[in-house]
């Protein structure tokens, strides 16, 4: 559908390059170079639960399309976001870096001009790199945008607070603001989620040279609620549902009603049909490869960036989005960082199956680097503490050592979506047991996640030795 041109980009500014420090681990001496390099395709939905796809447990929501990538692809069953709220999850799967590394853990962070991404990364492979969908992570254009962090092209949103509309009168084409008439005057006839889609669909049935990495990167089932009537109907009458009111009776329904001050008058089939969507236009990308006879060399992987919202309206408990997992998004907890992770690819992964490795964001700038044949030693500033799990992504996976996974969530004031000024959440995860510190001056609690998955018995008093370890790991990191 036609968009008019509204704003123009200015000329774009060289980025200085800067000297950096290679915190990569070693790669295997073993690269793809023999080998046809996968186009990658990485979609990310924006505070999807664990439990809200059929592939991971007993949720009402239909999700076909997600279900047979996991049964045809792997399913992973303890792999976690970057952080549990939007802007430090991306950039640490944007630049291969957990809290340890970034330089700031709050809702605010945006990426650096030194700062290196996955799609920098590629261009060393030399792959064709685009971006779709949601942004939010660079602060200023020319230095910090799409363009300027490895993307060859983009279509989207571009600030966090536009990622909050799932109807935009306006989004944005490589660094130029356009109009989408078909939302102006309180209409809705343009869903930004289906946009998106179909520019990925587009720029994937084009004639490639080069191998292509494409981030389709959703901004649903994240609050507001809102979806096409067509994925939403089934749903209707099938929930108990209350109306959220939003700013509709001038008093606001909840501290986000500010953000979302539209009422829905069927919060949760609203919500389940936003879900089915996404499914839905997930489904349409897989039969583009297909049709263009590229989904065997293909690479899906498809996440979320944190766990489930209860903005707007949203309900994660009705649903049990994060089960079995205690918490949500803005908790460290694992119903706040414990994501759903699905890689389907059908070259290398024949034989579906279920894989239990802990992992994280912060390992798929090393996954990638690996799988098209870059040594991240030669690649100048890049720093990940990230590691590949390449040697997992076959029908005959090599296992992965135990380490050190760690995240940190510092709250800012001013904002229902951060908190008070000075909080700071710290949590590790190292094999089966988990350490979670809910301030600087707060006791550190330690799981077992193999008996105790939902996180309710602390063994802290019981194993004097983790508690001291994980203590002493929050103190070295905490800020």
């Amino acid at each position: 559908m036609p968009h008019t041109d509204q704003i123009s980009f200015t000329t774009r500014c060289l980025i200085t390059a800067c000297v950096g420090v290679v915190f990569a681990l070693p790669l295997r001496a073993e690269t793809h170079s023999d080998a046809a390099k996968p186009n990658i395709v990485l979609i990310l939905a924006d505070d999807l639960g664990f439990n809200q796809i059929g592939a991971y447990g007993d949720t009402p929501i239909k999700t076909p399309h997600l279900d047979q990538l996991a049964r045809n692809g792997i399913r992973f069953t303890n792999a976690y976001s970057g952080n549990t709220v939007c802007s430090p999850s991306r950039v640490s799967l944007l630049t291969g870096r957990d809290g340890r590394l970034l330089h700031d853990n709050s809702n605010k962070v945006q990426l650096r001009d030194i700062d290196v991404t996955i799609a920098h990364v590629l261009k060393y492979a030399g792959y064709d790199t685009a971006l779709f969908g949601k942004y939010s992570v660079g602060s200023q254009m020319g230095v910090t945008d799409p363009l300027a962090m490895g993307f060859d092209t983009w279509y989207g949103m571009y600030s966090i607070l536009e990622g909050h509309r799932q109807y935009p009168q306006f989004l944005w084409r490589d660094g130029r603001k356009i109009r989408i008439a078909e939302n102006e005057g309180g209409r809705k006839g343009a869903y930004a989620q289906e946009l998106f889609a179909d520019k990925a669909i587009d720029y994937i049935a084009q004639q490639h040279q080069n191998p292509f990495f494409v981030m389709l990167n959703f901004s649903s089932p994240h609050a507001e609620l809102a979806a096409p009537e067509e994925f939403v109907a089934p749903y209707r009458k099938i929930f108990d549902e209350t109306p959220y009111s939003g700013m509709s009776t001038g008093e606001p329904a909840d501290k986000y009603a500010w953000y979302y001050p539209e009422p829905v008058d069927q919060p949760r089939a609203t919500l389940a049909g936003m879900v089915t969507a996404l499914d839905a236009y997930i489904g349409r990308i897989v039969e583009r490869l297909r049709k263009q006879e590229i989904a065997d060399n293909t690479l899906i992987l498809f996440t979320s960036d944190n766990g489930p919202h209860d903005e707007g309206g949203g309900d994660p408990e009705f649903f049990k989005a994060a089960a079995p997992y205690r918490g949500m998004k803005r908790d460290l907890f694992d119903g706040g960082i414990h994501v759903p992770m699905i890689i389907h690819w059908p070259a290398r992964i024949r034989t579906g199956r279920v894989d239990d490795t802990p992992w994280a964001f912060a390992d798929v700038l090393p996954t990638f680097a690996e799988l098209a044949g870059v040594s991240l030693t030669a690649v100048p500033r890049v720093q990940t503490n990230g590691i590949s799990i390449d040697r997992r992504l076959s029908d005959s996976p090599q296992p992965i050592g135990e380490r050190m996974l760690y995240w940190e969530f510092g709250k800012q004031a001013g904002d229902p979506n951060s908190g008070i000024v000075g909080e700071v959440f710290q949590a590790a995860r190292e094999g089966r047991w988990k350490a979670v510190r809910y301030g600087l001056d707060q006791p550190t609690q330690i799981y077992d996640l193999e008996s105790d998955p939902g996180e309710r018995m602390d063994l802290s008093n019981q194993r004097p030795d983790l508690h001291q370890k994980f203590q002493e790991l929050f103190e070295t990191y905490a800020r």
